[in-house]
């Protein structure tokens, strides 16, 4: 069997699990191609047949490489690498790097916007409001932090309200100390109660009433992020 197909990995690493279930051996002078090279697994798919090895763990899927003649993975790794040689590349290179940090730039100060809209801090919290919006974004913004700011599924406004719940759950609650029964539908539920509890939280600081520092989760969060080291 040589057709193209997306397997799963097994203990074996020289077998793999078809998507009916049966076990394969890789047809003989095929070799493995790992992941992290996208312009060459592109190619070398495209060469011919080849195996996509993709492993699912919970609601995430990983690429294991992908099996393929070796010959395919020779001849396009030499293709790639004496182009990859020419000034065009790197000239090219340069100027898709430049793009994309200007763009993640962008939607950095577009993000942190976002932030304190959902926000809407009264005018005495206002340094805090900006506080929050710079450490939220510098947490859920970057390029693979694998947060949902990240993900093009929702709205960005969506998105800025998701991120500020999740940093209030690991900053200002004992989420990440909580001992969570390993049953279905238990950690969405702890989640879920303790946004109810950031929300209460952030709408405290929506009202112009001024309160103490020790008595806030939220302003000693943000006041322990300040103190150096």
């Amino acid at each position: 069997m040589a057709d193209s197909l997306t397997v799963a990995p097994t203990p074996d690493p020289r077998r793999v699990r078809a998507p009916d279930g049966s076990l394969l051996t890789p047809p003989p002078g095929w070799a493995l191609l790992p992941p992290g090279d996208a312009g060459l697994t592109r190619r070398v798919k495209a060469a011919g047949p080849s195996w996509t090895v993709v492993e699912k763990k919970g609601r995430k899927t990983f690429s294991r490489g992908i099996w393929a003649p070796e010959a395919h993975i020779s001849a396009a790794r030499a293709e790639l690498e004496a182009e990859r040689a020419t000034p065009a590349y790197a000239k090219r290179r340069a100027s898709d790097q430049a793009r994309r940090e200007r763009e993640q730039a962008e939607y950095e100060v577009d993000f942190a916007n976002q932030v304190l809209r959902f926000l809407s801090f009264a005018p005495t919290f206002t340094a805090h409001a900006k506080r929050l919006a710079v450490v939220v974004t510098a947490h859920a913004a970057p390029v693979g932090s694998g947060t949902v700011a990240r993900t093009e599924r929702i709205p960005v406004e969506r998105r800025a309200e998701a991120a500020v719940i999740a940093w209030l759950r690991h900053q200002t609650t004992g989420y990440d100390d909580m001992r969570i029964a390993r049953v279905k539908g238990a950690r969405r539920e702890v989640r879920r109660e303790l946004a109810e509890m950031s929300r209460a939280l952030l709408d405290v600081h929506r009202r112009d009433v001024p309160h103490a520092v020790v008595s806030c989760s939220l302003c000693s969060a943000l006041e322990k992020l300040q103190k150096p080291g």
